[in-house]
Order: C-alpha cells, then structure tokens, then sequence
C-alpha cells in the first residue's frame, strides 16, 4: 500500500466510525506504526480534513454544527466530574476546555465527551495518569466550547452549572 491509499484508507475508516479512532488501532489497520499514522493524520489535516485528536482517539468532523456557545466556569479538581456530567445530561457536547495562561497564552484542549460514558472514560484516563486538569493552571477558572441541537439546551446548561455554583459570572 502507497502512503496516499493509506492515507486514504485512514479517511475511510474515520468517515465511516461513529466513534473517535485511536492512532494504534489505525495503525494496526493500516499495518504500519503508530507514529506513521500521526504524521499521516498531520498531512491530512494540513489538506484540510477537520481531524480532531480527543482522549479517545482521532475522529472527522463533518457534520455542520446546528448550535455552538461557549461559557465561563470556576471549580476546584473534586468538580470537574459534577460539571462535565450537568453538561452532557443536557444533551451538549463538550468540545474542549480552554484556560488564559500567563506565559503561553490561550491553551485549548479537544475533549469531545457527549455522554456520560465519555466523561467516565476521560475522568479514568486522567487517575490513571495521575494528571492535573488544565484549569487547576488558573485557579479553576476555564472555559468550554459547547455544542447541540438547539439553543434551550444552553438555556439548561446554565441553570444547571448556576446551581452548582459552576457557571462564573459577572458577581464573582
């Protein structure tokens, strides 16, 4: 196999899963190394596939987005799960979590957790590699791109994190 019919195969495969696809699996279809694959997604993307790395893998955005906001939190660590978990239940997706930090700037990180399978999933990879959230770099204060099929949905959402005290707003 040529590098573009891997290349090619490697659209295939994202294009058709529903789910985000992990380099080593890839790789393991492509029967090459997990590395050739991360410099094949990095030609894809510079070709202008929307490939988005998340924690669980790589997958392609195409489908148009029918409603994006963003919103402003503040939580220590023991929150994260709380808020991630209000979140989804509302039907959003939590496409990344940006912080301001002082030296390097705006820092974004891709998340992709819609259900709560997904937030269960990233809580676990994060104790078992014994991570700090980002937002732990700006005493908790952080922002989440969000995105669903309508608006109320943001509505939800921000009585939701209101309740929990999450939601920062213009009285803190």
């Amino acid at each position: 196999m040529t590098a573009q019919e891997r290349r090619q195969q490697i659209t295939d495969i994202l294009n058709n899963s529903p789910d985000a696809i992990s380099a080593s699996s890839l790789a393991a279809s492509c029967g090459v190394s997990r590395q050739i694959i991360v410099g094949d997604v990095a030609l894809l993307r510079a070709s202008g596939l929307n490939i988005l790395a998340t924690p669980r893998g790589y997958i392609l955005e195409n489908e148009p987005v029918k409603a994006t906001t963003r919103i402003a939190c503040c939580h220590d660590a023991a929150g994260m799960h709380d808020e991630l978990y209000a979140i989804v239940d509302e039907g959003c997706t939590i496409e990344n979590v940006i912080v301001e930090h002082p030296i390097y700037g705006q820092l974004t990180a891709s998340l992709q957790l819609s259900s709560r399978h997904d937030v269960d999933e990233f809580m676990q990879k994060n104790e078992s590699a014994d991570a700090r959230p980002l937002s732990m770099l700006t005493e908790g204060i952080h922002l989440h791109t969000l995105t669903a099929a309508d608006e109320a949905v943001f509505v939800r959402v921000r009585e939701k994190l209101t309740q929990l005290g999450i939601l920062l707003s213009g009285d803190k």
